[in-house]
């Protein structure tokens, strides 16, 4: 597990958080409001502390305000009910600020992430990002509403409590600031530490889950090489690790508890004791000694959660620069509809085409394909896996560009064309289709959201869909479960078909449609299959030969290059070339 690296907080970071000031400036009232309330409660607050000396003194008469101990009483209800009324407001406008301006936060990630490209992802861990979305927000609102708000009322706290302890009782006052504040600072630190140990014994532990998490899973593996002794080993040495770390952990925690007791509490009875001496010398009132001690309590508590509070703050921000760093990545296209589709014949030319993933530059992908397409004909690709085929689906539908020659589309480069409108000319039907979670009709309805039911229905009818949805008792209103599970792989890919055919693209490409399928269910899809690629320009990457031997042309690929190209028999007749050693495989086979 990485070790998260120690952040500091400096310029550059306060300049992150500039960033998000125009997610933050529609709710700046709030915000400004909720910081005067912030300042009326640490004020109000800091008057408990004087009133309850006042109480001391009024017992022993030596009261300077003339009350009596049951003015002095109200009084202190009146400051409780009026802090209660200024929190409660002040939680509800910092909870409004954060909420919403973390809400557009989310919007704007949630937009961004999905108008990227492909590239993106394939650089990116997508559990990163969902985390990116999630806890990062999570942790900055959770410093706006909350965080926030509590370290500057503790420096508040801070600032009020040591200017009314200087002016109230100097001489006490200095010998505080003198001992008080290192021994809190250094409770401060010495509890980091033991967290720092504590965070260590929780990963060795969680080591082991994983030992007995891997052991579990892989059971037959274990067994069928005898490895019980292996595995026992290995938990037992990661258990022997967690006992190590504990006891020291243990060590630690017992010194600090020690620490706690004799030097904190040790300081505060000193103080105790200083001021009960100058009591008795007549130096200071009951009620001051215990109005200071009570301060000091506020101000020891102030130091103490500010290092904390600066922590969350630093881990928060360090967060921001996450969101950031997507929010300013550069977009291929936009969230906005449109609607109007480029009127193509569907001619396609690959002109020398050659590739490398950004990912893998080093390793050349396609190596000059040059391929004719002519509008409305149906050609294969074929050849061996990691030749090359379903790389050149995704140059066709722009997932990534070129590196080197061109893609025509009836004569003009669709690296000039905007993409969005590029795109809503072509359909695909991968080989594995992974559906929504919501009902058989939104799911076929995402290839046109705007088609009527009668055209619904006739496209489930043409991919030989509309049989089963009326089989089952909710219809078109079915729910397919997460991915399409509820659903068989031949109906998911009949429904992905009848998405296909409600878009009616000008051009189709088929990614091994049919190869995860029975052969009954591929016949079916089949079928389906050839009513959707009528009059379309179609790229099949084919696995099963079978499926495309009546297709206009079949390319061969091979290490990125076309090594054949003709009909299913005019490659067959080819004797030794490479379709005709596939076709003898498989027919020979499926004899």
């Amino acid at each position: 597990m990485e070790k998260s690296e120690k952040r500091k907080l400096n310029r550059e970071q306060i300049k992150e958080l500039g960033y998000f000031t125009r997610f933050i400036k529609p709710y700046m009232t709030e915000f400004i409001i909720g910081l005067v309330l912030l300042f009326l409660s640490s004020v109000i607050v800091m008057a408990f502390p004087y009133l309850a000396g006042e109480m001391a003194d009024i017992a022993n008469g030596k009261s300077k305000l003339h009350l009596n101990l049951n003015q002095v009483g109200g009084l202190l209800l009146i400051i409780l009910v009026l802090q209660g009324i200024v929190s409660y407001v002040r939680v509800i406008l910092f909870t409004i600020f954060s909420e919403k301006s973390m809400a557009d936060v989310r919007v704007a990630l949630y937009q961004k992430l999905i108008t990227l490209p492909i590239v993106f992802y394939d650089k990116n861990r997508v559990g990163e990002l969902v985390s990116r979305i999630t806890a990062d927000v999570d942790q900055l609102q959770q410093v706006l509403s909350v965080t926030m708000a509590e370290f500057i009322r503790q420096i508040l706290i801070l600032i009020v409590g040591i200017t009314l302890l200087m002016i109230s009782s100097p001489r006490l006052s200095l010998l505080m600031l003198a001992t008080f504040p290192l021994i809190v600072i250094a409770a401060y630190f010495f509890g980091r530490f033991i967290r720092r140990l504590s965070k260590d014994r929780q990963e060795k532990l969680a080591s082991t889950n994983t030992v007995v998490d891997e052991t579990l899973q892989t059971i037959h593996t274990v067994k069928s090489f005898t490895n019980e002794w292996f595995e026992f080993g290995r938990y037992r040495d990661k258990i022997q690790e967690v006992v190590k770390t504990a006891l020291h952990l243990a060590k630690y925690r017992a010194s600090f508890g020690s620490f706690v007791i004799v030097v904190l509490f040790g300081g505060i009875f000193f103080l105790l004791w200083f001021g009960a001496r100058m009591v008795q010398n007549g130096t200071m009132t009951v009620g001051q000694l215990v109005a200071f001690i009570a301060y000091t309590m506020f101000i020891g508590g102030a130091i103490g959660s500010l290092g904390n509070f600066y922590t969350t703050i630093v881990s928060a921000i360090g967060g921001t620069e996450r969101i950031r760093e997507i929010l300013s990545h550069p977009v291929e296209v936009t969230t906005n509809r449109h609607l109007a589709r480029p009127l193509v014949t569907g001619n396609i030319t690959f002109d020398d085409v050659q590739f490398r993933y950004p990912t893998r530059e080093d390793v050349p992908v396609l190596k000059g394909i040059d391929m004719e397409i002519g509008a409305g004909r149906k050609i294969a690709l074929v050849g061996s896996s990691g030749a090359g085929k379903s790389t050149i689906a995704q140059l066709l539908l722009r997932f990534y560009e070129p590196t080197g020659g061109q893609i025509l589309l009836d004569g003009q480069p669709i690296a000039g064309m905007e993409l969005q409108s590029y795109r809503s000319i072509l359909g695909l039907v991968p080989q594995e289709v992974i559906l929504f979670g919501g009902t058989i009709r939104e799911n076929i309805l995402y290839g046109n959201p705007d088609a009527n039911e009668s055209q619904l229905i006739d496209a489930a009818k043409q991919a030989n869909a509309w049989e089963f949805i009326q089989s089952f008792p909710e219809g078109l209103e079915t729910k397919v479960g997460e991915r399409g599970i509820k659903l068989s792989g031949g109906q998911r890919q009949r429904i992905a078909i009848a998405r296909a055919i409600l878009r009616d693209p000008k051009i189709l490409i088929l990614d091994e449609a049919t190869s995860s399928l029975d052969a009954e269910s591929e016949r079916v899809v089949q079928d389906a299959l050839d009513n959707l690629m009528q009059g379309r320009t179609s790229v099949i990457i084919a696995h099963r030969l079978a499926t495309i031997k009546e297709v206009d042309c079949i390319y061969v690929i091979e290490h990125g290059k076309v090594i054949e190209s003709g009909t299913h028999d005019e490659l067959a007749a080819i004797p030794d070339g490479a379709y005709s050693s596939f076709a003898k495989l498989q027919f020979d086979t499926s004899e």
